[in-house]
């Protein structure tokens, strides 16, 4: 079951389209995993619209409301049908990709975004999406079954939403659809057993505390 979810005030900022890319694509693909996020953004897609149309409708003045009323649906119908910009449905295509031995199929807000080929340094498998979102990285990471990625910390956030598999760390244990914030005030080495694909977005580089991992802060800003 999934536990860890974006908060309330990130869910209204996605239903307002005020959020970056790179989070509103995090919070689209959770919420496609997740019913209660689901259930959640319908309250406040439906209270954003009402709020819309009782702002809209203008003030009735005289007997003729009902006249009013209609004149108003009427123009409003013809505005929204009279816009030929508007995009046809269209099917989604399922879209997988393959890291090492392990095929994966894609959350459908990523099945029309590029990304490039999986780069690897041992069980760690990434690669970026393409988003150009100012200092925001998007990228799909894989960790190999037995992985871990060395105790660190962050210099900005961290957001990791968990798409197949299972993994670990000091806080707990994650299953798919799980959104896990992180920030400097986190310290943490996450592991897996049976290998993960996580999206991630990262503000800024991470930041190694022990061993030859260390080696990496220095450079940290041009990886990350």
């Amino acid at each position: 079951m999934i536990k860890h979810h974006p908060s309330d005030t990130l869910l209204t900022q996605y239903c307002s389209a005020t959020l970056s890319a790179s989070l509103s694509l995090a919070v689209s693909i959770h919420v496609d995993m997740c019913p209660v996020c689901q259930a959640k953004v319908a309250e406040v897609e439906a209270a954003n619209a009402a709020q819309i149309f009782n702002d809209s409708v203008p003030p009735a003045s005289d007997s003729n409301d009902a006249d009013i009323d209609d004149d108003f649906a009427a123009d409003l119908f013809a505005a929204i049908t009279a816009d030929s910009g508007v995009d046809d449905p269209y099917a989604v295509a399922p879209v997988t990709v393959n890291v090492g031995q392990q095929q994966y199929q894609l959350p459908r807000a990523l099945t029309r975004i590029s990304h490039s080929k999986f780069t690897q340094i041992g069980k760690i498998a990434r690669s970026r999406i393409a988003l150009d979102d100012g200092p925001l990285r998007s990228s799909l990471l894989h960790i190999g079954a037995g992985g871990e990625i060395p105790e660190h910390t962050h210099t900005g956030f961290e957001i990791t939403l968990l798409l197949n598999g299972e993994f670990s760390d000091e806080d707990g244990h994650y299953v798919p659809g799980d959104f896990i914030y992180q920030d400097a005030s986190h310290l943490h080495t996450p592991v897996t057993k049976e290998g993960c694909l996580c999206f991630t977005v990262v503000s800024s580089a991470l930041h190694f505390n022990k061993g030859l991992s260390k080696l990496l802060n220095p450079i940290g800003n041009l990886i990350y």
